[in-house]
């Protein structure tokens, strides 16, 4: 059992009769009355989001789990397929226990989370950052350089990244996996 104080990002808790796994969290000592943890949870059965406040000192089920290295081989529909770097057996996961499925490049290796007591998949953890190529966006346009001006680009994933307007098809960018987000263009 752990308490309130124990909560961080990524903890896999057992509420509700479900296994959830927390994405956002903030502990809150608010002048007048107890402390208190404001929770965002991703059930990891289902893929919905719940948002919950836990008190403080509340006891809380965590989840034992364990950490395997996988690359993702490809893509089928909603099913994901991926290999084991150790002993290259293969596992399939809906595409509701990925964080960020359209950021998801063949070869890539992420972090699946295993529940220890049944070896079930709870969740895929991507890398901090990933590089993929920009396959389409509109052209900047001279003397539009207002400040933080972005434009969408699509990059070779399919998924679609605002991004500043000098960056432009076949550059290579970094993006951050948690927020989605551009990082920097990627000078390898």
């Amino acid at each position: 059992m752990a308490t309130t104080s124990d909560i961080r990002k990524g903890l896999c808790i057992r509420y509700n009769h479900d296994i959830y796994k927390i994405i956002e969290f903030l502990h809150v000592k608010p002048g007048k009355g107890p402390a208190f943890v404001r929770t965002k949870l991703r059930s990891v059965t289902s893929g919905k989001v719940l948002d919950n406040t836990f008190s403080a000192g509340h006891k809380i089920e965590d989840v034992r789990v364990e950490t395997r290295s996988y690359q993702f081989l490809y893509a089928e529909g909603d099913t994901y397929h991926f290999m084991n770097t150790d002993d290259y057996n293969q596992i399939t996961l809906q595409k509701g226990s990925l964080d960020t499925p359209g950021l998801l490049k063949e070869g890539e290796v992420v972090t699946i989370l295993f529940n220890t007591e049944d070896s079930m998949p709870l969740s895929v953890d991507m890398p901090a950052h990933v590089v993929l190529e920009v396959t389409h966006t509109e052209p900047g346009v001279k003397g539009n350089t207002a400040t933080n001006a972005t434009k969408p680009a699509t990059v070779e994933t399919g998924a679609t990244i605002n991004v500043p307007l000098f960056i432009n098809e076949g550059d290579k960018i970094k993006i951050d996996t948690e927020k989605s987000a551009y990082m920097e263009r990627y000078k390898g």
